[in-house]
């Protein structure tokens, strides 16, 4: 096998990756979704053969590479399009402690155990999970960990959902919060927000404040 020509070949194929990554936007290892780590292990080994196979033109074989940075472009355009679809292709947060209280039946749907959150917890400095109020696992897999706070009853804590994502009102959340849909209406009239269509996030805090970004 001719040294010069796999030299040649890792080159290309290294820019070749790099471009590709860049295209498909930036994001730390440990936040890649479902979608993107299955599409970094497809282009790696299709980068091993591309370098292996000297036999097959190089076109052919980044080609493919090609295409998988198109579907995961494309995928990622329709995420942000639509609420569904992203949850489809990058999952929904879980809930594993609500409010102090560790919610088994979320961990078992999660095939998560309490080693696993213990382990995580003590990643994020985090003695006990009596000293937690909630902890959320991500569809990276990281735990998200917001601690107790004290002098705070569990009924004014409210946890960190966004109430209005693309302009459209998340009643679930809502629901989570003890708030309702009319509720949140009054609110933002008052803040001068008549269309909840020009929204493109809406957070409501402990402190009774609003964290609103319009779209554009």
């Amino acid at each position: 096998m001719d040294i010069g020509t796999i030299a040649a070949r890792t080159i290309v194929i290294y820019f070749v990756i790099l471009l590709v990554m860049r295209m498909m936007g930036k994001r730390e290892i440990g936040q890649l979704s479902i979608v993107d780590f299955v599409v970094s292990i497809m282009i790696a080994e299709l980068a091993v053969v591309s370098i292996e196979n000297t036999t097959v033109p190089m076109i052919e074989q980044v080609t493919p590479m090609v295409i998988l940075m198109l579907i995961q472009i494309s995928l990622a355009f329709v995420s942000l399009k639509s609420d569904r679809m992203r949850k489809i292709i990058d999952g929904k947060p879980s809930v594993l402690i609500n409010r102090g209280e560790i919610d088994e039946k979320e961990m078992r749907k999660q095939r998560y155990n309490f080693d696993d959150l213990l382990i995580q917890l003590r990643q994020k400095n985090v003695q006990s999970p009596a000293d937690v109020e909630f902890a959320i696992l991500e569809p990276s897999g990281k735990l998200s960990v917001i601690k107790k706070k004290k002098g705070k009853e569990k009924k004014d804590i409210l946890l960190p959902l966004p109430i209005i994502l693309d302009g459209k009102v998340q009643n679930k959340h809502l629901e989570q919060m003890g708030k309702t849909p009319l509720w949140l209406r009054q609110e933002l009239r008052k803040l001068g927000y008549k269309d909840i269509k020009k929204i493109s996030y809406c957070i409501y805090t402990d402190e009774g404040n609003f964290f609103i970004d319009e779209k554009g």
